[in-house]
Formats: structure tokens, C-alpha cells, sequence
């Protein structure tokens, strides 16, 4: 990370407006010649280096303070009188060449504003103590519990019976899904329940007046409001790089009598310090799970030998598209969840699975099962134990899931009051079986660490302080001299934050604004998302109202029915975007107007993705014969103009080159682009043609039987290979 010298850019410093030049009145002009030669010997004297480390001024603030004074000096007519007379009194010899450096202290100064507020500003970002962020609950005596238990222990189901049965309550749930099954949930058993998520706020009561319980997403709940009963769920998140905060706070802020936090035992010991710093003590509740958890003796090996009651657990979308079309292949209904498919399409997919009487007895899905969802799931397979996570450095590596994910996943198996009574897991791979039944033997590692993130409170205060520094530099300037104690606390990740706020950098915004805009939960490696962010932001700016018409025009109403891969891809890019529209409507209602218009929206899209997802085979097959429904017209208005992202924009392609099948356009067929950008695999992509080719050959031989038409097998093969020579040019060019 850069010293906090680097993160500082150095201000331009002006003269006075002063018309008459009086030390030049007083001392006559002065030789500019002469003043360089002074100032070099000024610059390179160890006294005044030594003088200047005392002030404050490392080497790197040193030059540049010099780079400044110096063309301060030699381009501007008119210098302050003090310093022009002493540079007349060096110059004749009257005057000690030392005697420059108040008015150099005084420069790097106005050149570098921190110089003069530096104690200040490390006050603002001393985060030893967040403890003392929350006066009002440390004006309770508040009683902590701390259910801890495997998944699938009944550790929740206890906390929720008290929220239930308390006069006023909180549930903080990591998902919009945990938060929205509470809330309906609380309001069937008759206990009037509010939901508040990032993106909206529901009423129990018709006449919208707040009810006395809440279920919220963990970022929203107040801190403020006074409960008798709060439930913070997946307490093990304080360990999360990029949510972490979210639960310090509310671990420490939640203004409530009985605080009850559900989640694994690593927990235990990093909460009980957090609790004793803000003088309080923990109630530890254990749980063992309620049903038997078996690694089974043997990998499953062939995807043939799938059972009712089983889902397949990948950790990438190729992998799930690949075993789905693999399992339908032989004749087997399967349901779809992967993290990126709205809410509404996943609980879809889950009942559908958990539907008895539904066909569907299969679940392929992504780590996205691990918490959120209920399943009636008898044996979890691991297709793979490689997953792609992201370190310190933000960068992306594969490596072996961890002791953790391992046991929250696996225990999905065998779900406590469903006809799984037992509940079984095992590996595709045969050499990953010994990995598992290792990391299914251990503990989780206890966690030491909880996360932390500077407030839009403490951003202002730097802002007063540094006002020509952008939001991202501030930032950058905060972590640099924040303060913590690190035997127990981390300052959350912050690149995605940042990189919003050097995307809207250029748009003039006031900087709570700016702030509010760059918390917004957008996932930054959707290019049509970030684009359409930053149409926000600018429209925002210019005060103009953001309407469903101009919301429908951006994204290319009306909605089809996804034909291919990409649209359904795309389509989940809009569901996002709207995501972000009534996220942002939550917090300027004044400019976002039309929430209950785009949540209307957001249902009839949800249902099209959902049919999507229900044909997921048939996409795939017209992926690789073409076949496209238009569902990504929101972007083809983008193509004809050069735009942000636009380069890595993967939803917007050449039509043209599609239609005519160049192998060398650089946006070609759609096989090749899925190729490329990791959607298909070159395994997938030849099963894929196999089927239909099979397909085709069967009509041929429909059509020949009943009509006779000319053979064309030979111009099949001639697709073929232009196909696989498609492919090897890629390949080459890709390399």
C-alpha cells in the first residue's frame, strides 16, 4: 500500500490579488537566476532536512514541496512582500539562507493541507474502540445468547420462538430470503412483522404504520430503535471481507435486551471479546445436529447413478449448465439455483424440488444453498472441492473450499422433519473423497477477526478537512491512518467501493450523495449493471427525475422470453439493474419515483427467468445453433457508440457477424463467445453438438421418409468443421 505522503496530490498555490507589487517597490526586482541558485542550495542543506522531519515532511512531501516553492517563486510576478524582501536580503548577502524556511513550512502547508490537521485526522479514524460508536446500547444492560451449532441443530428455531414471543423484536438475516421467510413467517403466527431489506420496506398493517417487530437484512437494521428482543443471524459472517461490518455493528449496536446471535462455535470465542469490550458478558446455548450426517464409503463416479433426494453442488455456472443438460439427458428432471438468479427464481426452484408430488426430485446448485433456502435434500454430491475465491489482494484464485463451507454445505443433507431422516454426502471425484471425509472431520478455525468500515460520518469529517480530495482518495487516506487493534478487528474490503467512486469520480455530486451511491450493492464484473449505474448517477446530478418510462427506455422494454444462454444471462443483468433502481429509490424517493412500477417489473422478469431456467437444456442447444429471441436489445443501442465498458461488455455483440457466421470477426458465433468467456466448456460444447446433430439427423430422416429430400450429410460436416476451425482460431488468438 502507498505511504500516506503518496495518497496526498499536492495543490496548486496562488498569489495574492493584490495589484501593487510592494516588495519589489521596497527592494527592486529581484534576479530570478539568483533565486534558483538560492533555492538549489536551500534544498540540499541536511539542516533544513532535518527541520522540515520535524514538521512533519518526509522526503517524498520534501521534493515536492520544493517543485512547488520553487516554481511559485519563479513564476509569479508579485510574491508575497516577506518573502520577496527576504530573497532580495539572501541575494545581497544581508540575510542567512535558513531564514527561507518558515515561508517553505508555510508552503508545504497550503501544498499539502493534511500537514495542518494530521493529529485531527487520525482522531477521525481511530477505530480501536467501535464499542463507543453505540451510546445507546451501552446505556442497556443487554443480556447476550449465543446459540452455536451445526447446520440443521434447531440454533435458530430457538432464537426465533423468543422473537415471536417478545413484545418488540429484530431478526437480522444475512439474505433478503431469510429476512422475507421470517417476516411471513412471524405474520402467520399472528405477530404483526415488518420486512426491511436494502431495497424496500414492507408493512405489516394496511395503514403503513411500523409494527413493533422487524425482520431486516443484517445492513439495515437500526441502531437506534429500542427492542426487547434482537436476532442476529450467521454470526460467523463477522469474519466476511467485504459484509463483515455488517455484523460488528449490529453485535455491538443493536439497541436491545436480549440479543440472541445464532451461528457456528468458531464464533464463540471472537464474540465473547467483542461483548467484554463493551462490558458485557455471554450466555452459551449449544446445539447438536437433529439428524445423522454420513460421508458415504464410495464417490458417486457417473453421473448415472443419481437417486431422487440428490443435489449436485458445482462451484461455477459451466459446471451447472453441463451436469443439467447431462441429467435430462437421461431422462431426469432437474431443478436449477445458482446465486445469481433472483430470489423469486430460486425459491421457485427449491419447491419444485420439495414438492413431492412434482417430478423434479433432483437439485443442481452452487454454494448459493448453504443458507437461505429450505431443501428436503437426502445426499449432497460435490461435483468438485476447487472454488474460486478472492484473497487479501483482491485478486482471484482457486483454491480448496475450507472446513466451513464443507460443513455448511454437507449439512444441508438430511433436513430435520422431511422424509430424509438421514442425511448422506459424497464427491463426484474419487480422489476428492479422502479431502472431504478430512474436512468434515475437523473444526472450523476459530475466527480473531472482525470486520470494520469507516462511516458516511467519518468521510465528511475528512472531506471538511481535505475538500479537494475525491471520494476515493479519502478512502484511501482513512485506511492508511486508521487505528485498530488487530488482535481483533480488519478494515473490510473496499475496492468495490472505490471503484464506484472513480466511476462517478467525474459527476458532479454532493458527497453524501456520492457516499450513498457507492454503498449500492452492484456486482462491478457486469458491465451493463456498472453502465447503467453510472446512468443513475449522471441523471441524479442534473436533478432529473428518474421515471419507469426512462427506466423501460434503458433497458430495452418489453421483456421475451429468454431463446438462449446469453439472453437469459442478460436478462439477469436487468434484474439487477432494477435491484439497484429500488435500492437507490429507498434512499431518494424524490428522483426514483416509480419503486412500485419496477416491482411490478421485477415479477413479470422473475417469471421469464424462471421459464428460462425451467428450459435450460433447450437454451443451451440454441445457444450453439444460433437461435436468439432479442432479449438483449438494451445494449444495442450502446454498440453504435463508444461507451464505458463497453470493450468488456459481453451481452453486446457484432449481429452482423453473427449472422454471417465469420469465424475471424471478433465478436463471432455465440459457441465461440460462451467459449470465451467461460460459459461452456469445450467438453460441454461437443456433447452439445452430438445432440444435435442427432437431433437434426432424426428430423433429416422424418422429412426423407415422408417427402425425400437430397442427402445432406456432407454439408452438416462441413458446419462441423468450419466449427472446430472456428474454435482452433479462437484458441490461437485467445493465446
Amino acid at each position: 500500500m502507498p505511504t500516506l505522503s503518496q495518497l496526498m496530490v499536492p495543490l496548486p498555490v496562488k498569489s495574492g490579488l493584490d495589484d501593487l507589487n510592494v516588495g519589489a517597490e521596497l527592494t527592486g526586482k529581484l534576479d530570478k537566476e539568483e533565486v534558483v541558485k538560492w533555492l538549489a542550495k536551500f534544498y540540499q542543506r541536511r539542516e533544513i532536512k532535518a527541520a522540515a522531519t520535524e514538521n512533519g515532511i518526509d522526503n517524498y512531501i520534501y521534493h515536492q514541496t520544493y517543485l512547488s516553492f520553487r516554481k511559485f517563486c519563479l513564476e509569479i510576478d508579485k510574491l508575497p512582500v516577506d518573502l520577496h524582501v527576504t530573497f532580495s536580503d539572501i541575494i545581497a548577502g544581508a540575510c542567512h539562507l535558513d531564514s527561507l524556511l518558515p515561508y517553505f513550512i508555510r508552503h508545504a502547508k497550503q501544498v499539502f493541507p493534511h500537514l495542518e490537521c494530521l493529529d485531527d485526522l487520525k482522531k477521525i479514524s481511530d477505530l480501536r474502540l467501535p464499542a463507543n460508536w453505540y451510546p445507546e446500547a451501552r446505556a442497556l444492560t443487554r443480556k447476550i445468547i449465543f446459540h452455536s451449532g451445526p447446520t440443521n441443530s434447531g440454533k435458530t428455531f430457538h432464537a426465533l420462538e423468543r422473537f415471536f414471543s417478545s413484545k418488540s423484536g429484530v431478526y437480522c438475516g444475512p439474505l433478503k430470503l431469510l429476512a422475507s421467510e421470517v417476516y411471513y413467517k412471524s405474520n402467520q403466527r399472528g405477530v404483526p412483522c415488518d420486512l426491511v431489506t436494502g431495497e424496500e420496506r414492507n408493512f405489516a398493517s394496511v395503514n403503513k404504520t411500523p409494527s413493533s417487530h422487524v425482520s431486516c437484512t443484517v445492513e439495515m437494521v437500526s441502531v437506534n430503535t429500542p427492542y426487547e428482543v434482537a436476532v442476529i443471524d450467521e454470526i460467523q459472517m463477522l469474519k466476511d471481507p467485504s459484509r463483515g461490518w455488517a455484523w460488528t455493528r449490529a453485535l455491538l449496536g443493536v439497541v436491545a435486551e436480549e440479543v440472541h446471535v445464532c451461528g457456528e462455535a468458531a464464533a464463540i470465542d471472537v464474540v465473547k471479546e467483542i461483548i467484554m469490550s463493551a462490558s458485557e458478558e455471554v450466555e452459551l446455548r449449544r446445539y447438536k445436529r437433529l439428524t445423522e450426517l454420513i460421508v458415504e464409503d464410495s464417490s458417486l463416479g457417473t453421473l448415472e447413478k443419481i437417486r431422487p433426494g440428490d443435489c449436485l453442488v458445482c462451484f461455477n455456472k459451466q459446471d451447472i449448465f453441463w451436469s443439467t443438460r447431462q441429467i435430462e439427458a437421461m431422462g431426469i428432471e432437474c431443478a436449477v439455483i445458482y446465486g445469481s438468479l433472483p430470489p423469486g427464481t430460486k425459491l421457485a426452484q427449491a419447491k419444485k424440488f420439495n414438492d413431492p408430488d412434482h417430478p423434479c426430485k433432483v437439485l443442481v446448485a452452487t454454494d448459493a444453498i448453504g443458507m437461505g433456502l429450505n431443501l428436503n435434500i437426502g445426499r449432497v454430491i460435490f461435483n468438485s472441492l476447487i472454488k474460486p475465491t478472492v484473497n487479501e489482494k483482491g485478486e482471484k484464485e482457486m483454491d480448496t473450499i475450507t472446513t466451513s463451507q464443507a460443513l455448511q454445505i454437507a449439512g444441508r443433507a438430511g433436513r430435520y422433519g422431511t422424509q430424509f431422516s438421514t442425511g448422506y454426502v459424497t464427491t463426484m471425484k474419487n480422489e476428492d473423497l479422502p479431502t472431504l471425509k478430512r474436512l468434515l472431520s475437523q473444526h472450523p478455525e476459530p475466527i480473531t477477526q472482525v470486520g470494520l468500515h469507516p462511516t458516511a460520518e467519518q468521510i465528511e469529517l475528512y472531506a471538511y478537512h481535505l475538500p479537494h480530495a475525491n471520494l476515493s482518495n479519502l478512502i484511501d487516506i482513512f485506511v492508511n491512518l486508521s487505528t485498530v487493534d488487530d488482535s481483533l478487528y480488519f478494515i473490510c474490503n473496499i475496492d468495490d467501493f472505490k471503484f464506484l467512486a472513480d466511476m462517478i469520480q467525474h459527476v458532479p455530486l454532493p458527497l453524501r450523495a456520492r457516499y450513498v451511491f457507492c454503498c449500492a450493492p452492484i456486482n462491478r464484473k457486469i458491465p451493463f449493471v456498472c453502465s447503467m449505474f453510472l446512468k443513475f448517477a449522471r441523471q441524479y446530478s442534473r436533478n432529473e427525475v428518474l421515471s419507469f418510462d426512462w427506466l423501460g427506455r434503458q433497458i430495452g422494454l418489453p421483456f421475451a422470453c429468454p431463446n438462449t444462454l446469453l439472453d437469459l444471462v442478460h436478462l439477469e443483468s436487468v434484474f439487477d439493474v432494477l435491484d439497484l433502481y429500488l435500492w437507490l429509490s429507498y434512499r431518494f424517493q424524490d428522483l426514483f419515483p416509480d419503486a412500485s412500477l419496477v416491482r411490478d417489473m421485477q415479477k413479470e422478469l422473475d417469471c421469464l427467468i424462471q421459464a428460462g431456467v425451467a428450459q435450460l437444456t433447450r437454451l443451451l442447444i440454441n445457444s450453439e445453433t444460433k437461435v436468439s429471441s432479442g432479449t438483449s436489445q438494451a445494449v444495442e443501442a450502446e454498440e453504435n457508440r463508444p461507451v464505458l465498458f463497453a470493450k468488456k461488455n459481453p451481452f453486446s455483440h457484432d449481429r452482423n457477424a453473427i449472422a454471417s457466421g465469420d469465424p475471424l470477426s471478433s465478436r463471432g458465433r455465440i459457441a465461440d463467445r460462451l467459449l470465451s468467456e467461460g460459459l461452456l466448456t469445450p467438453k460441454m460444447l461437443e456433447e452439445l453438438k452430438k445432440e444435435w446433430q442427432f437431433q437434426k439427423d432424426s428430423e433429416k430422416k422424418s422429412f426423407e421418409a415422408s417427402n425425400g429430400v437430397v442427402d445432406k450429410t456432407n454439408l452438416v460436416k462441413h458446419s462441423r468443421n468450419d466449427t472446430l476451425n472456428t474454435r482452433r482460431l479462437n484458441r490461437k488468438r485467445r493465446t
